[in-house]
């Protein structure tokens, strides 16, 4: 089934509810959000403005891919790392300031037809990207194996939100040895052999995209992977998000993360 993505964008004045830590690196903003802004869809993202704060002055948007999508409470929700002057400034942004988040940008995800069960393999804020498309599974009846990889169990994050999606959920992490790629390629080869995989959706990992699109050519499915690029304008004008993607005829061409992805197919990407 093809879920068509919107290409109506609009810069959006969010309420900001809360913007907490999660854990020791990442933080969770929830925003009060206009209509245009909630018929995101997953795997699209948002340019958000990170205005000074603290003697912060970040001159460009930061992209910030869909963490949650509430359209029942009108309700957007951004997980994030702060990993310089931009993230810094966000995390200084408090309930009830008015966050300018330009969006939704970019191609998100679509389901096979007669898809029945989708593997789902994130690490780190890669899986900001991927809830959303649990929910969305779910909603066309698609059931979701969520695996989670982090480096120690303490930072393995989103597992709660998966479950509320109707995933099923599996943490592997490197303290204790089960998410390198031999231990998890059996792991997974075994899971597909008890209830096959239709397709493989990935982000926030070189280790993983390499996995998965060697799986999916194991076994014969598709997959799609959302990259990260650092931006100027989101939109695809100012080209500071290109990366080298194959065609369909195995020649290589150059692609905007923003514009023409951020997903792509796993056999269409070259690297994440």
């Amino acid at each position: 089934m093809t879920i068509p993505t919107t290409r109506t964008m609009a810069v959006n004045l969010c309420s900001i509810v809360s913007n907490t830590p999660v854990n020791d690196e990442y933080w969770l903003m929830v925003v009060d959000a206009p209509a245009i802004a909630l018929t995101a869809q997953p795997g699209q993202f948002f340019h958000l403005k990170c205005d000074a704060a603290h003697g912060l002055a970040p001159f460009l948007r930061r992209p910030m891919s869909i963490y949650d999508i509430d359209r029942d409470t009108g309700r957007l929700s951004f997980l994030y790392k702060i990993e310089g002057r931009g993230t810094a400034a966000l995390s200084a942004r408090l309930p009830g300031e008015t966050l300018d988040a330009l969006g939704p940008l970019g191609r998100g995800f679509t389901l096979p037809e007669n898809a029945r069960h989708l593997l789902v393999l994130g690490r780190g804020v890669g899986l900001a990207t991927l809830a959303p498309l649990a929910d969305l599974a779910k909603s066309h009846g698609v059931r979701v194996t969520a695996v989670l990889s982090a480096r120690t169990p303490d930072v393995v994050m989103s597992v709660e939100l998966l479950e509320r999606h109707g995933a099923r959920v599996v943490a592997v992490t490197d303290s204790e040895g089960s998410s390198d790629v031999a231990t998890l390629t059996t792991r997974l080869n075994q899971m597909h052999g008890q209830d096959p995989f239709d397709m493989i959706a990935t982000c926030g990992s070189n280790r993983l995209f390499h996995l998965s699109r060697d799986l999916c050519r194991s076994w014969g499915i598709t997959g799609q992977v959302a990259l990260e690029a650092r931006m100027g304008c989101g939109t695809g004008m100012c080209l500071a998000c290109v990366v080298r993607t194959r065609n369909a005829d195995g020649a290589e061409d150059y692609k905007t993360v923003c514009g023409d992805g951020p997903v792509f197919g796993l056999e269409e990407a070259l690297s994440w």
